[in-house]
Formats: C-alpha cells, sequence, structure tokens
C-alpha cells in the first residue's frame, strides 16, 4: 500500500521529470540526493546486549545470538547478590522481548532491501526514545509496482469539440470564481503539496465559498480519501435543493397558520370544551384552548405541503444516488480505476496484512506467521457471541429509552403538584426539552461505548481479509449507533398516545406509571422537537465540537506534560524535521467515523422528514462547516495516511441506498398514523356537512362520565374551574357514555383506520414505481465517459492488430530469408527456371 502512494502521483512522469524533481522535492537521504518517500518510527531500546548487525543474517545466527545474550545475562547475575530476584527476573523478560523486536524489526529492514528499497537509519532525532528508517523507493521499483498495480499512461490525446464540451466550458467559466485557484493537472502541484503550510493544501479547508480541489487530494491522501470528500462534496451539493423546498414548505406553513381552521377552533374560546386529566390525583380538568401555541405550531409541520415534500425527498434521495453514480464513474475515468480489481489482502491476528498475490490459503489465520485454517465450527463460538452481544445491546438502548419514557411521565407529576406557578406555567415545554437533552447525552455517550465494542466482536471473528473485516465492523457499529439514535424518534412517532387506553382503563406500566399520551394536536410537535435537538446536538457537539476540541485537548496536555516552556517548545520545534515534527501529530485510523456521522445524518434527512421540512437546511449548514473541518482535520491534526486505491465507496453506498428505501415506508406510516393529515381528509369528505374542515376538533373528541374514574385515579382538586365537571373530552374515536357499547371503538375510528393502510400502501408503490423509473432513466456511465472508453477500446484493439501484423510480417521475412539461403555447394538453377513465376511456396 505504501508503494502506491509512491509511484501513482508520478505515473504520468518520464525519468528525467523524475530525476528534475528530487532535488527540490521534500527531505532526503545524508547524500542530499535520494528523497526521502517513507517513513517507519520505532522505539529505541533502552539497554541493548547484543550486538546491532546491519548485514543480512540466517534463522540459525538469530538462534545463536539470542541464546548467547540470554548466557551472558545469566553468566552476570551471580555478580549481584543484592539485587532483588523478581527485578532482575522482570528485567531480563523486558530485555528479552526488546531484543526479539529488535531481530524482527531487522528482519522486516531485510525485506525491504530484498524488494529493492534503500533504507537509511536516524536515530539521532530530537524526540527522545524514537528512531525513524528512511525509506526511498528507486525508479525501477515505482515502475514495477505501476506494472502489478496496471497504472495506464497516456498514449494519444484527440480533442473533438462536441456540444456537450462547449456547454462544459461555458458552465465552467461562469462558475470560475468558486473554483479553487489551482491546477491539479500540474506537476509543480506535487512539489507544492510536500510543504506543510502551502497555498494548494490551504484550499482543501480555508476557503469554504469553493470547490474542492479534488485533484489534489486525491494526489495527496490517495483515492479513498478522495472519494469520501467527492461523496460529501456530491452530497452536500444535492442538499442545497432540498434545503430550499423544506424552506419554502416551512414558509407555506407560517404563511397559511391563520387560515388553519382546526387550530382557529382549537384557540377560539367561546368553545369551552373541558378535557379530561393528563395524569392519575395530580393533573386537574384543563381547557383544550390552552393547547392554541401547541396546535399553531404543529400546523407549521403538518400541513398539505409535507405529503409533496416527502415525495420530494424520496426521489431526491435516488437522484442523490445516481448523480453520485455518474460522478464516480468519471473519477474512476479520470483517476485510471476503472479497470482496477479487487485487492484483497489477508489480515493477520495483530491487525497486518498479507497481500494474496504472495499467499495461496483464502481461509487461514496467521499466527505468529504460520497459517492455521480456521472452520465454521471454529468460528460459531465467535459468531454467537456477536449475535447475543448485538441483542443485548439493543435490549439495553430499549431499556434506556424506557428509562426516559418514566422520566417524563413522573416529572410531569412532580410539576403538576409543585408551588411554583412558573413551574406549573410551563409543564409541556420543560418535560419536552429536557427529555429530549437526556436523549441527547445518552445517545453520544452510548455512541463511543458502542463503536469499541463493535471493533471488540469483530476481532473475536477473526476476519480473513481487510476487506471482509471492515465491512463487518462498519455493519456491525452503523446497527447499533442507528438503533441508538433513532429508538427515542420511532417511540415518539408510532407508539407514544397509541398505548395509552381511555379515562377509566388507563395501561400502567412498572406499577403506577400511566403511560404518556400526545397533546391534542399530535406527538408531531414532540417529534419534530426530538428530531431537531437530536440532529443539531449531534452535529455541534459530536462532529464539529469533538472534532475542534478533542485534537486541541490532546496538544495541551501534550504541553503540560511537556518539562520545556513555551519559547523552549517553540525553538525546539523550529528545529524539529518534517518527519519528527508529523510524528507528534494523531494517528489516522479510517475513514469509518467520518463516513458514519454523515450516514446517521442522511437518515435524519430522509426517513423523517415528513415531520421536520427543515432537517436538509442544518444538515446543508453543517456540511459546509464539516468538510472544512475534516480537510483541517486531515492536514493539520492527523498523520498522512497511507494512499489506498478504491474504486468506490464500499459497503456506505448499500446503507445508503437501504437507507432511501426505508424512508420512503416510514414517511408514508409518519403522514398516515402520526399526523392529522387521513383524518382531516377522511371527515372533509366523510363527515363534514358542507365540505370544509368546520367541526373538525369536535369530532375528534369523545365523552367520558368523571362517575366512570377508577378508584383514586380521579383528580385531587376537581373544581378548580370554578364549576363541577360532569362529562371531560378525550381525543379518541369512541362510542360516548350514553350509547348501547360505550367507550367501544367507534365506527369513525375503523373508516380513518382503513384510510390510513389505503394511504400508506398507494404512497409506497406511487414512490417507489417513481424512483425506479428515475433509477431507469438516468444511465450510471456518463455517455461522454462511455463514448471514451469505448474509443479507448477501439485504440487498444488497433494498436494490438498493428503489432500482430507487424509480428507476422517480421516471421515471414525471416521464413524467407532462411529458406532463399543455399549451400555454396548447390549449382545455380538453370535461367528457364529462374523466369518462371514466383510460387506461394517457394520464394527462390
Amino acid at each position: 500500500d505504501s508503494l502506491e502512494c509512491l509511484a501513482h502521483p508520478m505515473k504520468d512522469l518520464s525519468v528525467d521529470d523524475v530525476s528534475t524533481l528530487y532535488p527540490q522535492v521534500g527531505p532526503y537521504f545524508s547524500d542530499g540526493h535520494r528523497r526521502v518517500d517513507y517513513v517507519l518510527a520505532y522505539h529505541i531500546q533502552k539497554s541493548v546486549n547484543i550486538r546491532r548487525r546491519s548485514s543480512r543474517f540466517s534463522d540459525n545466527n538469530f538462534i545463536q545470538g539470542l541464546r548467547r545474550s540470554l548466557s551472558m545475562r545469566s553468566s552476570r547475575a551471580p555478580l549481584q547478590p543484592k539485587e532483588d530476584p523478581e527485578i532482575a527476573a522482570q528485567e531480563q523478560r523486558t530485555n528479552y522481548h526488546e531484543d526479539d523486536k529488535r531481530f524482527r524489526r531487522e528482519e522486516f529492514e531485510e525485506n525491504l532491501l530484498e524488494t529493492g528499497l534503500e533504507l537509511e537509519r536516524d536515530e539521532r532525532c530530537k524526540i527522545p526514545g524514537i528512531g525513524f528508517l528512511k525509506i526511498h523507493a528507486p525508479w525501477n521499483v515505482l515502475c514495477q509496482e505501476a506494472e502489478l498495480m496496471k497504472l495506464k499512461m497516456p498514449t494519444k490525446k484527440v480533442l473533438h469539440p462536441t456540444t456537450v464540451a462547449k456547454i462544459r466550458l461555458f458552465i465552467h467559466k461562469v462558475t470560475a470564481p468558486l473554483h479553487p485557484k489551482v491546477d491539479a493537472n500540474r506537476q509543480d502541484s506535487i512539489k507544492s503539496l510536500s510543504h506543510p503550510f502551502s497555498r494548494e493544501k490551504q484550499h482543501l479547508y480555508s476557503v469554504f465559498y469553493k470547490y474542492q480541489p479534488i485533484g489534489l487530494i486525491r494526489k495527496y491522501f490517495g483515492e479513498k480519501v478522495g472519494l469520501y470528500f467527492a461523496w460529501l462534496g456530491v452530497y452536500t451539493q444535492m442538499l442545497i435543493p432540498a434545503a430550499i423546498v423544506g424552506v419554502i414548505v416551512f414558509l407555506y406553513g407560517c404563511a397559511t397558520v391563520d387560515d388553519n381552521i382546526p387550530s382557529m377552533e382549537i384557540c377560539d374560546s367561546r368553545n369551552n370544551i373541558t378535557m379530561c386529566p393528563l395524569c392519575d390525583r395530580a393533573c386537574s380538568y384543563w381547557k383544550l384552548v390552552t393547547a392554541c401555541g401547541t396546535a399553531r405550531a404543529s400546523h407549521l409541520f403538518d400541513n398539505p405541503a409535507t405529503v409533496f415534500f416527502s415525495i420530494f425527498m424520496a426521489l431526491w434521495a435516488v437522484l442523490f444516488m445516481e448523480h453520485w453514480k455518474r460522478r464516480q464513474m468519471r473519477l474512476n475515468y479520470i483517476w485510471d480505476l476503472t479497470g482496477l480489481g479487487e485487492e484483497e489482502k489477508v489480515r493477520h491476528q495483530d491487525g497486518s496484512l498479507f497481500d494474496l498475490r504472495t499467499t495461496t490459503c483464502t481461509s487461514c489465520l496467521y499466527v505468529q506467521g504460520e497459517k492455521v485454517k480456521l472452520t465454521c465450527t471454529d468460528r460459531l463460538p465467535a459468531y454467537l457471541t456477536t449475535v447475543m452481544m448485538m441483542c443485548f445491546l439493543i435490549l439495553v438502548t430499549f431499556a434506556i429509552v424506557f428509562g426516559v419514557i418514566l422520566y417524563r411521565i413522573s416529572i410531569k407529576a412532580a410539576l403538576h403538584v409543585s408551588t411554583y406557578p412558573t413551574a406549573r406555567s410551563n409543564i409541556r415545554a420543560t418535560v419536552k426539552t429536557t427529555a429530549a437533552i437526556i436523549n441527547l447525552i445518552i445517545i453520544i455517550i452510548l455512541d463511543e461505548i458502542y463503536a469499541a465494542i463493535a471493533r471488540f466482536l469483530t476481532n473475536l471473528e477473526v476476519p480473513k481479509t481487510d476487506k471482509s473485516f471492515e465491512e463487518r465492523l462498519i455493519f456491525k457499529t452503523f446497527i447499533l449507533k442507528f438503533v441508538n439514535a433513532f429508538t427515542p424518534i420511532v417511540y415518539l412517532a408510532f407508539f407514544r398516545g397509541r398505548l395509552v387506553g381511555r379515562p377509566g382503563n388507563y395501561l400502567y406500566v412498572v406499577g403506577s406509571y400511566r403511560m404518556e399520551e400526545c397533546a391534542h394536536a399530535g406527538c408531531l410537535m414532540e417529534l419534530c422537537i426530538q428530531l431537531c435537538i437530536t440532529m443539531l446536538g449531534k452535529q455541534l457537539i459530536q462532529n464539529n465540537l469533538f472534532e475542534i476540541g478533542i485534537p486541541k485537548l490532546k496538544k495541551l496536555l501534550r504541553k503540560r506534560k511537556s518539562e520545556l516552556d513555551c519559547k523552549e517548545e517553540e525553538e525546539l520545534s523550529k528545529t524539529l524535521q518534517r518527519h519528527e515534527k508529523d510524528h507528534l501529530l494523531g494517528p489516522f485510523n479510517s475513514l469509518n467515523p467520518e463516513y458514519m456521522e454523515m450516514i446517521i445524518q442522511f437518515g435524519m434527512v430522509t426517513l423523517f422528514v415528513a415531520s421536520f421540512p427543515l432537517a436538509p437546511l442544518f444538515a446543508l449548514l453543517n456540511n459546509i462547516i464539516e468538510i472544512r473541518l475534516d480537510a483541517k482535520k486531515f492536514i493539520m491534526e492527523l498523520r498522512r495516511p497511507i494512499a489506498a486505491r478504491a474504486k468506490d465507496i464500499g459497503i456506505w453506498y448499500n446503507l445508503l441506498r437501504g437507507l432511501s428505501k426505508v424512508a420512503v415506508i416510514v414517511n408514508a406510516f409518519v403522514i398516515s398514523f402520526t399526523s392529522d393529515f387521513i383524518p382531516r381528509l377522511v371527515y372533509q369528505y366523510m363527515y363534514s356537512p358542507d365540505g370544509t374542515m368546520h367541526g373538525f376538533v369536535n369530532h375528534t373528541l369523545s365523552y367520558f362520565n368523571v362517575s366512570d374514574f377508577q378508584p383514586n385515579t380521579d383528580p385531587l382538586q376537581p373544581m378548580h374551574l370554578g364549576y363541577k365537571v360532569e362529562i371531560c373530552r378525550y381525543k379518541d374515536y369512541r362510542e360516548p357514555p350514553w350509547s348501547s357499547t360505550p367507550y367501544e371503538l367507534s365506527k369513525e375510528f375503523w373508516a380513518i383506520l382503513a384510510a390510513r393502510l389505503a394511504f400508506v400502501i398507494v404512497f409506497q408503490n406511487v414512490v417507489m414505481l417513481m424512483s425506479d423509473f428515475v433509477d431507469w432513466l438516468i444511465p450510471d456511465i456518463p455517455k461522454d465517459i462511455s463514448l471514451q472508453i469505448h474509443k479507448e477500446k477501439i485504440l487498444m484493439v488497433e494498436l494490438f492488430m498493428k503489432e500482430e501484423q507487424v509480428k507476422r510480417l517480421a516471421a515471414r521475412d525471416h521464413h524467407y530469408q532462411d529458406n532463399c539461403t543455399l549451400p555454396l555447394s548447390v549449382p545455380q538453377s538453370p535461367p528457364q527456371a529462374r523466369s518462371r513465376p514466383i510460387s506461394h511456396t517457394n520464394c527462390c
């Protein structure tokens, strides 16, 4: 992998070009000519009892030297009778491990020399206890690796001024101010990228309103990191139309809130509707007019435009996936990745990798360099442990969410009996906000714990290849984090208010805790508050604040541990070499955390967009900052990762596609069951006397006789409204107490339920059909790229045909020369024989 990083940026250069670049690029060996292409760091041993050897050594010499070292230590032991035997044994074991590490490192260096690399050791650095091994890759090694990697070289450049090219040129001129002022194709960019504060590197993170220099990112970090930033750029770009439409939907709700008849009826004090208590004993009867603010606010997110926005976002997700596939294919062609095959690497138990080109065992575990074949029986305990642990962690998440539900129930009852007027005046807002914040804190904490557990479980399974390890780790982490983030939201959307029961027959859990019920305007407003706090909190705290604060905190701790003051440390920093400064940076682990936070955000944007149309806008604002924060973190805070080639974003595309499919079903159920869209529609066309929404609020409220309360559940203060209450109302479709079947579900309930299920089926099938049509309509490969690939194939065939023709002509000429060469003793043919025409079988 390290050679890919070195060979790829120079694949278009000749030997002369490379020779001119060497004196100007980066640090060098002590001779001042050979460039340092790669640096390995290692810990310097505290005590060395074995003589260092730089020449090659065999296994027998290694064993003899180790035995000689151990015998020397054992012979010196009697000379120190006052030394503690346990301390001496501990030091002996430490020296043994240090010697073993040194011998392994020397063997590793010998293997590097065998591949043709040139090495130089540097143990005189100013960082105590650290040594560096500088590596230089000669031109012949780069060429050999380029052949193995099948890097392409340009053969013929043909310009065809098509109409598409002219349109693209015009668009490029119009958007010129948004492009960074660097040329990703010029060779000077390779030189300037080696400088830590060059202008090109600053363009990766400093200018937020410009396009990303994807070509420079790919040259500096490799194709895998380049694809991440390209995908993040496409995702952010596609959020612009979604954010615009979401803002329009929200503004439509603001403009029509005064014309909404149901909210006007709730806010009309002349209706004088008395509602049943929201909790037992502590809560009293309340007037429906007090829910006026919640009803008006719910209309901002629950209006007819929400259905249109849900359909739009479903099609937006499909367009985003298609746009990314086309962009990915274009990058594959530009970066010479169209012919790249799968490069599987066998994973070692300690995390190192083996190349499958030199490995024949495809189902083996490498333990201390030896092949151990694992069967399904061997892996079965690890798989069972993983399944049981995953189920347990999901149950833990459910239990924590249930604990937050109990908190809401108990704090609501406590605030109702509070003697402070301020606490009693804002009970709903206090309970909603505090519960959402508690959920956010729990989500952030559990995310870190679940990530560590997922890595442990993946290591327990001992995957055979690095790709298998990464995919299993991503899948486990995604499942746990997805359940952790969306369980509270799913509860508010589909379960709260539906498992309550009715007055006189409520559902209780854990003894006397009565299940929560939604406000009269529905649970959509509470769902919006929960989604808003979770999304903004995760983006602000987990994605942005942690990415800025944690590196700063680590740097501050390193300064506090250092014995140097600020001036001395500044002077030392000026004298350090480039690789010594890079060693002080944090290690680069993987791109998985960056992808994961964006995938969870994509779920927030698409899954429950019917309840929060401003989600794309907040995601867009976050991603504009996220791109630059990631770029600055990769350049300034982390060590440069090993460049890795990749054709696509891997399993992340499948997760995105799965979320886009699930989003259609989730939004259909949110519109149908969480919002009041279907009940309003059914009332207007089936039960309204004049075809309008007048009387809708009274139609949704059922009657309850207060004498039917269960013992010790009626309010303690029933008379605080100024009169005795005999009938109270509650939101449900049930028969009144004076009917033949009191409190049973009414026929209106079953009609609305049938309409809701029908809407889910129609909505899902229509949107899926439209999505599949858009997927079929847009080709995965851009037309100009497919034509160019076709032309290249034709040129390759023509080139092969010409080479074969030249070979055949050369072989025929050689055959003619062999047949026409006669011995000197053979007499010449008579004249009449030479005058005959030449046949095809005799050239003489």
